[in-house]
């Protein structure tokens, strides 16, 4: 239910599925070193590297789209939340901007990895509640209280990636979307594996119920007809369930095959990454209350555009996300996030 309401108001990105252009031959066999990294008997598997480098570049044209209609990366910091709505919109007030990012361990060991780096590009991403209130609004001199208003609020404030540029920070978004498709190509193909799995236990059940059907059929219930006809009826229905089952596993292929079969799953998914990553754009005009404005509303907003992802676990969360810049002068001290952490306890 939830889904079906948050894709609702998504809208796509527009990113084209050719991208911006063909993606350099060393790029893409980097993506696929790393790719194969990830299941590396992979490299077993015949005519891997031509297999994968078509569906590698096509993944990455896509994903380069969608990451280059990502707007740009926006200062994150006290003053900003004054006068820019994005900053406003994503933090509850001036002061909780520089303590909520203080708090990614990839953005301090970021700036410790990069010493002479005076500010880090990074992906901010946020969970994102959508909300019915009940509020007031004015209709001509009338005083209408009973309006049904939609609210948005961002909390769970996480910074996982950074860069030392926006362009940087950009092509480690594609590497990273790229990335995902090989690993839910290789989930695709446990998953068989475990269906697999089933179907052969499955058989062996039905194969020992049956021959203890069969032996049945020997003894004296058979000769004096004791069963009727409830013996043969479910000796059928077990035979039919075991070709069924035969059936099943013949589609899966044989166990020699799986290496083909577990490259072949990868290469689909990242051809068709549209069908597999959902990357959207969110638009929506809001006031300095987070409540969003209707179309043609007199009150004042502003807009705002944001990214939506859906993440792929299960089950499936929408995580917003957008790039910010922040200033190593703003990263919070440890003792600074202890004192803050007391007065919220507080």
């Amino acid at each position: 239910m939830m889904l079906e309401r948050l894709r609702a108001w998504w809208r796509p990105s527009g990113a084209p599925k050719g991208g911006n252009g063909e993606p350099d031959p060393a790029r893409v066999a980097r993506m696929v070193d790393g790719i194969v990294a990830l299941s590396p008997h992979l490299r077993m598997a015949r005519r891997y590297e031509a297999r994968l480098e078509p569906a590698v570049a096509a993944a990455l044209r896509y994903m380069g789209g969608v990451v280059a209609a990502i707007p740009p990366a926006r200062e994150a910091s006290a003053a900003a939340w004054s006068v820019d709505p994005y900053i406003h919109a994503f933090f509850t007030g001036p002061d909780a901007v520089a303590p909520t990012l203080s708090r990614s361990r990839d953005l301090r060991a970021f700036f410790e990895q990069n010493p002479g780096l005076q500010e880090a590009w990074a992906v901010l991403g946020m969970a994102m509640q959508e909300k019915r209130v009940l509020g007031a609004v004015l209709e001509g001199e009338t005083m209408r209280r009973d309006v049904v208003k939609e609210t948005i609020s961002f909390s769970d404030h996480q910074v996982r990636i950074c860069g030392r540029s926006e362009p940087e920070l950009r092509e480690e978004v594609v590497r990273r979307l790229v990335m995902q498709l090989g690993l839910q190509g290789m989930a695709r193909y446990a998953a068989e594996q475990n269906r697999r799995g089933l179907l052969e236990r499955e058989r062996a059940l039905l194969r020992t119920r049956l021959q203890l059907l069969e032996r049945k059929g020997v003894g004296m219930h058979a000769m004096l007809g004791a069963e009727g006809e409830t013996g043969s009826d479910e000796l059928a229905r077990l035979q039919q369930s075991i070709a069924e089952n035969e059936e099943s596993l013949g589609q899966l292929g044989l166990r020699s095959e799986a290496l083909d079969r577990e490259l072949s799953e990868v290469c689909a998914v990242l051809a068709d990454p549209a069908a597999h990553l959902y990357v959207n754009t969110r638009r929506c005009v809001l006031n300095k209350m987070n409540v969003v404005l209707e179309p043609g509303s007199a009150e004042a907003g502003d807009e705002v555009v944001f990214e939506v992802a859906q993440v792929p676990t299960v089950p499936p969360r929408a995580r917003a996300f957008t790039l910010v810049r922040f200033a190593r002068g703003d990263l919070a001290s440890p003792q600074g996030l202890l004192d803050e952490a007391a007065r919220m306890l507080g």
